[in-house]
């Protein structure tokens, strides 16, 4: 029970009145510096020609944390004389697969960007400004850390090292790609300035790989129910980054599926009451974290035809579905009185956002903050602490397919 409370305590810090409470791949959260790209906008405004300057975008907007690790830790688990449990074999099969590179081609764009986004206004418009730049940010974030790791297991583990360089690839595609999608708003991230002036969050290795497979995983069910919804309902398409999605969520799912074999790889972070805890734990943090953002944010799904709380549970379902095939413990998110808890922490997340908007001082806003955030962290151990679902297999069954689409 201590340990459960330590995490408990641990999760209660993700609280929207914070600004560390915020994700867009669900998964990475915290607050980020950014700004205006390009020197050359600036003497068009200068200039005041006709199109109007890229504006900077809004430093206090929450987006992803940035992700550091243990890399002598790392290196030693992928080390072969050390861990005999690493399958080289499948990993030169997935290794092959990211070779092959699917999407080398697919992100191209056309003249229907800007048209679509110049018809976008109002409050909608700011939403999808929001949408891409959490979306980019987020990209960056896993293109940094993949890179990291790639340039510092190439001794170690050649075959391993190089998929993380090439799912770096992948990422600075899907960066680079949402990054052109903000110039049709009028905007763009100084990546640059974001990779120097960021502050990194440590994470050990086994931390890394909870986190990391359930971001892809998630952003995988994310991106495909997206797709599937708007290709039945095409007059909800209003803007064409949408059509993308059914190729750019195959990258976020092999992504993960190179996460599971890392996973396999180390059977310790799956065998043990431990790893049973960190499962649920990672589970719990991810979903809440996704289903508070999303509720903050119904504008941008009603805006493309989607019922925020009906599209997050069936993300939610499918994502732990899948989850279930290799960690040890999942929660039990089919059961009812998970969304109740869920809605029930809406609602006191709404309050605290409230607290924040009024003009008392800082004082009294934090005193009325304390109830809110025990109430917060009620719902949270209580949701933790429902029945699991016993999960998981360090060996897949053999009839799993490679892509679940």
């Amino acid at each position: 029970m201590a340990t459960e409370m330590a995490l408990v305590k641990h999760i209660s810090k993700f609280s929207t009145s914070s600004p560390i409470f915020s994700n867009s791949r669900y998964g990475k959260f915290t607050t980020v510096r950014m700004s205006s790209t390009s020197q050359s906008t600036a003497k068009a405004a200068a200039k005041g020609g006709k199109k109007a300057a890229k504006t900077a975008i809004k430093e206090t907007l929450l987006t992803p944390r940035f992700y550091t690790t243990d890399f002598d830790e790392m290196e030693a688990l992928f080390n072969t004389e050390i861990n005999k449990n690493l399958n080289q074999s499948e990993f030169e099969a997935l290794l092959q697969e990211f070779k092959t590179d699917y999407n080398q081609t697919h992100f191209v764009r056309n003249k229907e960007f800007k048209e679509a986004a110049d018809k976008i206004d109002g409050p909608l418009r700011q939403i999808f400004v929001e949408f891409l730049e959490r979306s980019c940010t987020a990209e960056f974030s896993g293109f940094l850390l993949y890179k990291e790791l790639g340039r510092r297991l190439k001794k170690t583990n050649p075959v391993v090292a190089e998929i993380f360089s090439l799912m770096s690839r992948d990422e600075a595609r899907h960066a680079g790609f949402l990054n052109k999608g903000l110039s049709d708003f009028n905007l763009a991230l100084d990546l640059g300035f974001l990779t120097k002036a960021r502050k990194y969050t440590f994470f050990k290795p086994k931390f890394i790989f909870y986190a990391t497979y359930l971001s892809e995983k998630i952003g995988y069910w994310r991106y495909i129910t997206i797709y599937r919804h708007l290709k039945e309902n095409p007059e909800y398409q209003c803007y064409p980054i949408f059509k993308y999605f059914e190729n750019w969520c195959q990258d976020e799912n092999r992504h993960g599926d190179f996460f599971s074999a890392l996973l396999k790889a180390q059977p310790q972070f799956l065998n043990d009451w431990k790893a049973k805890l960190w499962s649920r734990f990672f589970c719990l943090s991810v979903y809440v974290t996704m289903y508070l953002n999303d509720c903050q944010r119904t504008a941008f799904y009603e805006g493309i035809g989607l019922d925020t709380k009906e599209f997050d549970m069936h993300v939610i379902i499918e994502t732990n579905r899948t989850t279930a095939r290799i960690f040890p413990a999942v929660l039990d998110v089919e059961n009812p009185e998970f969304k109740r808890r869920l809605d029930k922490m809406v609602e006191i997340n709404e309050q605290l956002l409230a607290v924040g908007e009024t003009s008392d001082i800082p004082l009294v806003k934090n005193l009325k903050r304390i109830p809110l955030i025990a109430a917060l962290a009620s719902e949270l151990l209580a949701t933790y602490l429902m029945p699991p679902i016993e999960s998981g297999s360090v060996d897949f069954a053999e009839f799993e397919p490679q892509l679940v689409y």
